[in-house]
């Protein structure tokens, strides 16, 4: 017979535990020694006693796909705001920082996993550049990335978004697969043979699917399923009907990208349960999708639910179906926003190299039909219209054709231009150093004087985000690899709404700097703008503004 009353540091007492093995919330007491549960039921004493008083108990929420760097936080200010939503574990790719900064970006992510209370578990970016057609700091190969595995804290290979180098047996893309054992996809649209094909090469999982029957043949094929609920990509009301109980077990939440402001307002996994239940999942689906769906897709073994064995991360709720977190436990350690020291920001000296373009650099030269960038509300994906446009009549306000310009960070000589629709700007100008994946500086604007002076802004920070209008200028700096704010939470929330002020009064979309942000992707379809012009993603591969020319 085991002596118990000094078996636990801490036993959790009436507290109503979910149980996502079985998807059942039962009345149970939880005993914790050394941050590690070590039994569940009444026959456990501890030296410390904590009545729940019939509160719901939940595991902590896991991430499955994030990019911290597009909060705009420092690690140690994202973890001290999601951590009071009930996440303790965050899968993260950082390649938005490797990109600009190469393994001193990887490097910094790491030391953040190592020093704080958030479990950062990392992805190696697998694709920086994103394409060979982008640019980037440096070349993240496979024998730059191999010294990682087997590190702590390092989980596997981050979403393979080279689709075309996967299909085509690229051999540089290929040396990276076999590297981990865990790997993320990307595979916006894609479907049939391809689909098989990009399976087959080992790729297990996608984020970004916003077509429901294109969500319902991944699953069918054995991939892991990440609904998304971000800024601008909100897939989940579509997504949630595939989350049944047969399902459930390779579904999973992840947030990818959310500013600071949504982060505040909305939360982050809370919200994706949250809304996943208001579009009719049921609230034990959305909490086992939040926590042992994904800690069972990354083999984490020690965690996702409250059983014996794994680390005590949980969170204590005031209302179910709402999700509203009272408090979140790390380790059986209940998190105070404010309890651990900051981590030094310190990181190499990342390229900046950008500079000001003059008039004649952005200049559209030529009339005809024109190839315009149509973004899409509450997506990242863009398609393509055909427009008859005159260069000197741009911008054309009254059909919302704006000129956007992207000025490399790395290659001061390049510079392109291109044409978009959607913004809704009819005044001033927004101008940002994130830009994904190669993260160079772009713009648009109601004129090339108003674009030339919000570049001059971003540039003058070595990274930042602008908002001018008529009268006014607003300027987040992005002091930490042009990236993230080393300011705390709030005061880049503050920033942000001082931003979306100016850009409400000049009539923009809502989040226009998220839509920016992805303007140069080149790995989503349909169409981009780079600092080399307009680039068709079908066909990958640059093509001029005019159809003609």
């Amino acid at each position: 017979m085991v002596a118990y009353e000094e078996s636990a540091d801490i036993v959790f007492q009436n507290g109503i535990v979910f149980n996502p093995f079985t998807c059942d919330w039962i009345r149970e007491d939880f005993a914790v020694r050394d941050g590690i549960i070590i039994g569940t039921g009444a026959a456990y004493q501890g030296r410390k006693e904590v009545d729940l008083r019939s509160s719901y108990v939940v595991p902590g929420f896991i991430d499955a796909h994030v990019h911290i760097e597009s909060s705009l936080l420092s690690p140690y200010e994202y973890a001290r705001l999601v951590m009071q939503h009930g996440t303790t574990t965050v899968i993260a790719d950082p390649h938005e920082i490797a990109n600009v900064c190469g393994t001193a970006g990887i490097d910094y992510m790491v030391r953040a996993h190592q020093t704080l209370p958030l479990d950062i578990l990392i992805m190696l970016p697998s694709c920086v550049p994103a394409t060979p057609l982008d640019e980037c700091a440096t070349h993240l190969t496979a024998d730059v990335l191999s010294p990682y595995i087997g590190q702590d804290g390092i989980l596997g290979l981050g979403e393979m978004m080279n689709v075309p180098g996967v299909l085509a047996d690229d051999p540089i893309v290929w040396e990276k697969i076999p590297l981990t054992l865990i790997r993320d996809g990307h595979a916006p649209y894609l479907t049939g043979s391809m689909l098989d094909e990009y399976i087959a090469s080992g790729l297990q999982s996608d984020h970004e699917t916003c077509v429901l029957e294109e969500g319902r043949e991944k699953l069918q094929k054995g991939m892991y399923l990440y609904m998304r609920e971000g800024i601008t990509e909100r897939n989940l009301q579509t997504l949630i009907p595939l989350a049944t109980p047969c399902t459930s077990s390779r579904c999973c939440f992840c947030t990818d990208d959310r500013h600071a402001d949504m982060l505040v307002t909305s939360g982050h996994i809370d919200d994706c349960i949250r809304k996943a239940i208001e579009y009719g999942c049921e609230p034990e689906i959305a909490y086992k999708m939040a926590s042992l769906s994904a800690a069972e897709r990354f083999r984490l073994d020690d965690r996702g639910a409250i059983s014996p064995g794994r680390v005590a991360d949980f969170c204590i709720l005031s209302d179910l179906n709402n999700c509203t977190v009272k408090a979140t436990f790390k380790k059986g350690t209940k998190i105070s926003p404010n309890q651990w020291n900051p981590v030094q920001n310190e990181i190499s000296q990342c390229p900046f190299h950008a500079r000001i373009p003059s008039v004649q650099e952005i200049l559209i030269r030529g009339r005809g039909t024109a190839r315009v960038i149509r973004i899409q509300e509450g997506q990242i994906g863009t398609t393509a219209e055909y427009t008859q446009i005159s260069g000197e009549d741009i911008p054309d306000i009254k059909r919302d054709i704006l000129k956007a310009v992207v000025v490399s960070r790395y290659h001061p000589e390049r510079i392109g231009v291109g044409l978009v629709r959607g913004f809704g700007l009819t005044n001033g100008a927004i101008a940002s150093s994130i830009s994904h994946d190669s993260h160079n500086i772009i713009a648009i604007g109601t004129s090339d004087d108003e674009i030339l002076r919000a570049l001059s802004t971003v540039i003058k920070h070595k990274g930042a985000m602008v908002a001018r209008s008529d009268t006014k200028e607003c300027c987040l700096p992005l002091s930490i690899a042009g990236l993230m704010s080393e300011l705390p939470y709030e005061n880049v929330h503050a920033e942000l709404t001082n931003l979306h002020r100016i850009t409400d009064a000049c009539g923009a979309i809502a989040d226009p700097f998220m839509y920016l942000s992805f303007l140069a992707l080149t790995v989503i379809p349909e169409i981009r703008v780079t600092t080399k012009g307009v680039f068709d993603v079908n066909m990958f591969s640059h093509v001029p503004i005019f159809t003609d020319t």
